[in-house]
């Protein structure tokens, strides 16, 4: 496990996930494309990753906000999040169907917004306990901690708050995170400020840097606190 341990990966999660052993992480959290071309038409959520406001930059990959977003998981994908990991959390568990059993135990995120956007997204959780709502504003600018802004650099990033919630809810200290879509980094930025391990894996050298930028961040803040 060293060689992923408190690490993140460059590359496909199926064919990392792939080389784990059975059960080897406590946790998968994690907010997968969906396949419904959230992105194709620019900006949602988000800035580039790498521009003016961007601090240091790559100049070598294009940002492409529709390449990530045109195909769900598939089926192998998830099979391997099942073997690998002791329970799961996946946000957009409703596109997903197919691919989850029913449980009674989702998450509701309600995100205080306004307009066009949707007023909460769902997660599905393999932890049969009650229905648990989180309510944090992720409004356009509008965020609830006003003072503490997160620059938002992925069309579907998420708060940082929001996954230390629920780490806080169903994991402890110590377990293994696992988040084979990392995105903008929010899964292991919330594992280093509540001292749970990760592994995040990203295809898109883009955001790996980007995560990279985001966890220095965090890993120096958390060093200042303690």
């Amino acid at each position: 496990m060293d060689r992923w341990l408190n690490k993140i990966l460059l590359g496909d999660c199926l064919d990392i996930m792939r080389e784990m052993p059975d059960k080897c992480v406590d946790l998968v959290l994690t907010d997968p494309p969906y396949g419904i071309n959230i992105a194709s038409n620019g900006k949602v959520g988000g800035d580039k990753p790498f521009g003016k406001s961007g601090g240091n930059i790559i100049k070598s990959f294009d940002y492409k906000p529709q390449d990530w977003d045109t195909e769900p998981p598939s089926r192998e994908v998830f099979k391997e999040i099942f073997r690998v990991s002791k329970n799961q959390i996946i946000f957009g568990g409703n596109y997903f169907v197919e691919h989850l059993t029913s449980s009674p135990c989702w998450i509701v995120w309600d995100k205080d917004n306004s307009g066009n956007f949707a007023d909460c997204e769902l997660a599905w959780t393999s932890f049969k306990t009650a229905v648990r709502k989180f309510k944090y504003r992720w409004n356009g600018m509008l965020q609830e901690n006003m003072r503490d802004k997160e620059r938002r650099i992925h069309p579907t990033q998420k708060p940082v708050a929001l996954f230390e919630w629920i780490l806080r809810l169903y994991s402890k200290p110590g377990d293994i995170i696992l988040d084979p879509f990392l995105g903008s980094g929010t899964t292991v930025a919330a594992c280093i400020n509540l001292e749970r391990q990760y592994i995040g894996i990203e295809i898109s050298p883009d955001y790996v840097l980007a995560s990279q930028q985001r966890i220095k961040k965090a890993t120096e803040q958390r060093r200042l606190f303690l």
